[in-house]
């Protein structure tokens, strides 16, 4: 055959051609698997270098509750608590501690989550947020660096890096409205059974401990569901701090804004109404549920002349006696014998048997069995019981008749000039129980840097604890200033001022 005829036939076969195209195309798909190879070890990367990020900020997020020593737990928390692993970078894979990021804290974020977070703080009362920059690794690319140098294209990127925002915040729902000046270090569940003269504080004053201010001044947290909702002026205030019930929305724990306790109106007549005492500005309560007394309201005080209520004029109980002080308020020596935390916090040492004598005379001074039975079932200390301890004991055991019969011996109370029960205002209300004489504070710091005198905005919260008011309230004389006194129950996890008060919940979340 011709050789021109033998080339014109071979350029005409066709067959084989598909070989050719699997050969192109096998040689394309084999590269895309090797790329999708170095890339998945990219995002494996990222979402391990992701992961570990968020963990650390929200651990040290965790920690920022406003506390002077909050910085410096955010970062050990970041750097001991969060372990983590990488597995295709250069670096080394245990992921732990802050050799492998950069901790900074922040006051605010910005509106726009694409702009930078600025300047951080050190200030752990400002503190809000934890920024976490995760140092940057380089994953190996095998398949991809060969591919980019036979194709001529450049080299993907395989430097990996993360970075995560978080923040804390908690917040006390239903509480009294009440800010308390606390001394240095001082934590509630350290100071069960101590008697703190709590003494409203006016502008200009001297802020010590002991001192307290009123919460929310604009009144933008009122319970829009509660008794207090629709209130104002005067009226509001009266119901904030002596009303049961959900009172007030949510406070943060990060910072409150306080007003001075020197206000208009007679403020420790609504705080009394858990007394069973209805005079000055409550008067008119008498028969309110919202203001109903609590189950047990022994103080010492009867009406003066006779008859069911406590008027403006009262008289000292002939033969019964409110829960007593601690010794050395009568001695003026708190400071002393309480290491120095000031004049107006006590020791917890109190006269019990001079209570128990008084009251329950027909036991020859001792304390009553059953009384005795239900400490010994429940008091942390059945042969020193706390103030709070005796007042539960006393309604647990003693039904109607609160003193004088919680022996159980049919005594009828008659003897006695109070039985501890209300007799002014008997409405029920279910959310009064033995919880009516305790109240939710909040304890701040009103030393430095907060160094609070009167008015103030966004003061840290220390903590959230619990008080028992062991008397009813009372002027002292100079203006519109009064004292309350309450023993510590401990701090803050569930009861308070009504019947859903004290309710306390933590947030913890990612912004960035």
């Amino acid at each position: 055959m011709h050789a021109g005829a033998v080339i014109t036939r071979f350029a005409r076969n066709e067959a084989g051609g598909v070989m050719a195209f699997w050969g192109v195309c096998l040689t394309v798909f084999l590269g895309m698997v090797a790329l999708s190879f170095d890339i998945g070890r990219v995002a494996i990367t990222q979402t391990e270098l992701q992961s570990f990020a968020d963990n650390v900020a929200l651990a040290a997020a965790g920690e920022l509750d406003g506390g002077g020593d909050a910085i410096t737990r955010a970062t050990a928390a970041a750097n001991d608590l969060i372990t983590d692993f990488q597995t295709f970078g250069d670096g080394g894979q245990v992921l732990s501690g802050d050799t492998d990021f950069v901790l900074t804290f922040h006051t605010t974020l910005p509106a726009d989550d694409t702009a930078a977070l600025g300047e951080g703080t050190n200030n752990p009362a400002l503190a809000a947020f934890a920024h976490v920059e995760v140092n940057a690794q380089t994953v190996p690319l095998t398949f991809g660096a060969a591919f980019a140098a036979l194709s001529g294209q450049q080299a993907m990127d395989n430097i990996v890096a993360a970075r995560a925002t978080a923040g804390y915040t908690s917040y006390a729902c239903d509480v009294t409205p009440i800010g308390v000046c606390l001394p240095a270090g001082w934590k509630a569940d350290a100071h069960i059974g101590q008697l703190i003269q709590l003494r409203a504080g006016g502008n200009g004053s001297a802020w010590t401990p002991g001192a307290f201010g009123f919460l929310d001044p604009s009144k933008i947290l009122v319970d829009a569901e509660g008794p207090c909702a629709g209130l104002n002026g005067g009226n509001l205030d009266r119901c904030l701090i002596g009303a049961a019930g959900p009172i007030t929305q949510c406070f943060s724990h990060r910072g409150v804004d306080i007003e001075p306790g020197q206000k208009t109106g007679s403020y420790e007549a609504a705080i009394n109404t858990r007394f069973d005492l209805y005079n000055a500005s409550m008067n008119g309560a008498k028969n309110n549920p919202v203001y109903a007394p609590a189950p047990n309201v022994i103080k010492g005080i009867v009406p003066n002349g006779g008859g069911s209520c406590i008027g403006n004029n009262e008289a000292l109980s002939p033969n019964t006696i409110g829960l007593p002080r601690d010794d050395c308020f009568g001695a003026g020596n708190c400071n002393t014998a309480n290491g120095g935390q000031g004049e107006r916090y006590g020791t917890g040492i109190w006269d019990r048997d001079h209570y128990f004598s008084t009251n329950y005379a027909p036991f020859d001074g001792t304390v009553p069995p059953a009384i005795q039975g239900w400490l010994n079932a429940n008091a942390a200390n059945a042969a020193a019981p706390t103030r709070y301890e005796v007042y539960r004991a006393e309604i647990e055991v003693a039904g109607d008749i609160l003193v004088g019969d919680a022996a159980g011996d049919g005594h009828d109370g008659n003897s006695i000039a109070e039985s501890g029960r209300p007799i002014c205002n008997t409405t029920t209300n279910p959310a009064v129980d033995y919880s009516r004489r305790v109240v939710v504070v909040a304890g701040i710091n009103c030393g430095a840097p907060n160094s609070i005198s009167g008015a103030a905005s966004n003061v840290p919260v220390q903590e959230y604890f619990k008080v028992f008011l062991t008397e009813p309230a009372s002027n002292t004389g100079s203006g519109n200033t009064f004292d309350m006194w309450g023993e510590v129950i401990g701090t803050a996890g569930g009861e308070g001022a009504g019947n859903d008060a004290g309710l306390f919940r933590n947030f913890v979340q990612l912004y960035r």
